[in-house]
């Protein structure tokens, strides 16, 4: 179990260096992206092997995603006042990430595959690798995509935040909900408790718009470009 061993020592390493230096790209998520897949690939060691090693890290996802609902339920009157807004909010979110990302793609010369692949970018890696597989993309470039969207907002979402003087945490909450999934409402929720509701609650509606929305979506952008 030494490669489970390895990513706890790295992680906490890398939290105990975000809160020393508190700098947006401090991050520990990125910190342990940068030190373990190096030694994975020094060592020569399969993803398998790796993953089983970490198979418990990975079971702990799921309760973790479901502890989110508990910021959610304390903002519920807010969010029954203002749940035209959020619906709102997040359909045009979900809906420009798809085109724009896409778009990108498209533009830059890259095939139908890739595209497709990069159009769920903004969701949660379970639904943007079922969505990329019913496009025809390739889900293990979704699910990399995922998470580099996800560091972006995680690490940049903050700082632009304050540069664009956006102080609303519903704006804040579901803005990083919206386009970073659950890195950046786990920096939202380190943040702001409210932040983080806003967060979770656009994290799990833009997943589901997404996956509706995106096979309707997705042909129509392919339309304009060919």
């Amino acid at each position: 179990m030494i490669w489970l061993a390895t990513t706890l020592i790295v992680f906490y390493c890398a939290r105990f260096l975000s809160k020393k230096i508190q700098h947006p790209v401090i991050n520990p998520v990125l910190i342990c992206l940068l030190v373990i897949i190096p030694l994975l690939i020094w060592f020569q060691v399969p993803y398998t092997t790796y993953f089983e090693q970490n198979k418990w890290l990975n079971a702990l996802l799921e309760p973790a995603v479901v502890a989110l609902a508990f910021p959610l339920y304390e903002q519920l009157g807010q969010i029954k006042q203002k749940w035209k807004t959020i619906l709102s909010a997040c359909l045009a979110g979900s809906v420009l990430s798809m085109i724009f990302g896409t778009s990108i793609a498209l533009a830059l010369g890259m095939d139908g595959q890739l595209a497709a692949s990069i159009l769920p970018k903004s969701v949660t890696i379970p639904i943007a690798m079922a969505v990329s597989d019913q496009l025809g993309g390739m889900p293990s470039i979704a699910a990399v995509m995922v998470i580099i969207a996800g560091l972006f907002g995680a690490i940049l979402g903050y700082p632009l935040f304050k540069l664009l003087r956006i102080e609303s945490t519903m704006a804040r909450g579901l803005t990083i909900g919206t386009v970073s999934h659950a890195l950046g409402t786990a920096k939202a929720a380190e943040e702001n408790h409210q932040e983080g509701a806003f967060g979770s609650l656009a994290l799990v509606i833009c997943g589901v718009m997404t996956s509706l929305l995106a096979p309707l979506v997705y042909p129509l952008i392919l339309s304009l470009f060919h």
